[in-house]
């Protein structure tokens, strides 16, 4: 389980400034539902380019809606010029920091904000959006210009760092090669030595790795919202859930099972593996 800050367990239970804002004139948005995380951003901005509001809507984890509620309170007052200065490094660090596995939601806030600005002021899309760059990791929609960004600001110096700030090369792993090369061009030194693919896993190795995924991450998950699953039966590289619950009678159960299950079990176990429900 994931060592949250206070900060973090507070803006998650009671997030701030959740939900749409009637008179925004400025909304900016990142990331995708098929990613497992989104974040809606609305800003009220006045004549004088002052942050006057700011509200959200967000589809992730714990660490998602922390770093979008931490940042609405960041930045009303904030001139607009201010809150672009603003790094996924200072919205961490008002939460008190985040695990490193989680530090892609900060960044997902910092780009939502610039999305937002230059939506008022008129200007095209962000540089480092989709169509700006070269797509690298085709399973969360990662661009070369994405990873070079998250390298240069945060002073990345291995794949999996990048992989914890941008989730590029965190499902099928086919990337990974690709981000080890944009790594070395990043830091000017000789290509990083070519990974090696996890060996494979025995079928009681797997159900191990299952399980332990299961409690430590998908369960404590699913609890923060009145949820919670049992593991029917994994056969080979399928594995079979039920959800409980809450989440038994949630329309959007089977947007839990790809999203949430199927997605943290292929980042901790296989990346292949398919999830079904009971």
């Amino acid at each position: 389980m994931w060592n949250y800050s206070e900060a973090v367990h507070d803006h998650f239970l009671h997030p701030h400034n959740a939900g749409p804002l009637a008179d925004a004139n400025a909304v900016g948005e990142v990331g995708s539902l098929a990613c497992g995380d989104a974040l809606k951003l609305y800003l009220k901005i006045n004549e004088q380019g002052v942050i006057e509001n700011a509200g959200f809507e967000t589809f992730g984890c714990a660490s998602a809606i922390a770093s979008s509620s931490v940042l609405t309170d960041m930045i009303k007052g904030m001139t607009v010029d201010e809150a672009l200065k603003l790094t996924n490094k200072d919205i961490a660090q008002a939460l008190g920091g985040l695990p490193r596995q989680k530090m892609h939601c900060s960044v997902m806030g910092q780009e939502a904000l610039e999305a937002a600005i230059r939506q008022w002021k008129g200007e095209p899309p962000v540089p480092h959006a989709h169509e700006e760059g070269k797509l690298v990791c085709k399973c969360f929609g990662v661009t070369d210009a994405q990873i070079i960004r998250a390298i240069r600001e945060n002073n990345l110096k291995t794949v999996e760092e990048v992989t914890n700030y941008t989730k590029a090369g965190g499902a099928c792993g086919e990337c990974l090669d690709e981000i080890s090369e944009i790594l070395a061009a990043e830091l000017k030194q000789k290509p990083l030595a070519e990974l090696k693919p996890k060996p494979r896993l025995t079928n009681v190795q797997r159900m191990q790795q299952v399980l332990k995924t299961i409690d430590e991450e998908i369960r404590p998950q699913l609890a923060a919202d009145g949820g919670d699953i049992e593991l029917v039966d994994v056969d080979g590289k399928r594995v079979t859930v039920s959800l409980r619950g809450r989440c038994s009678q949630c329309r959007s159960s089977e947007v839990t099972i790809r999203n949430l299950v199927e997605r943290l079990l292929r980042e901790h176990v296989e990346p292949d593996i398919v999830v079904q429900e009971a």
